[in-house]
């Protein structure tokens, strides 16, 4: 079956489609697809997988046509990220 593995950083992205048996794992599709290499910064034991934006387990089985996704880290905590924005708005 066909999966797509994507990552995007700010400047790139990259989806990587590969061709995994029946009962491959998300991390095993990671892995087969090489996107590690392309990404050294990737580190799955940190950072968080999904499929179609639906957060997922490394051992959660992937289906024919998913698209398993990387999530970078995020710097900033968005609740801290609205309170600035709004902050700054009143200040204005």
């Amino acid at each position: 079956m066909i999966v797509e593995v994507a990552y995007a950083k700010p400047d790139q992205q990259r989806i990587v489609t590969v061709e995994v048996e029946a009962g491959c794992t998300i991390e095993m599709a990671i892995l087969r697809s090489g996107i590690v290499s392309l990404f050294p910064e990737i580190d799955l034991t940190k950072q968080k997988v999904g499929i179609f934006g639906k957060h997922r387990e490394l051992t959660d089985v992937v289906g024919e046509g998913d698209r398993i996704e990387i999530y970078r880290p995020l710097i900033i905590d968005p609740k801290e990220a609205r309170r600035a924005k709004a902050k700054k708005r009143k200040q204005g």
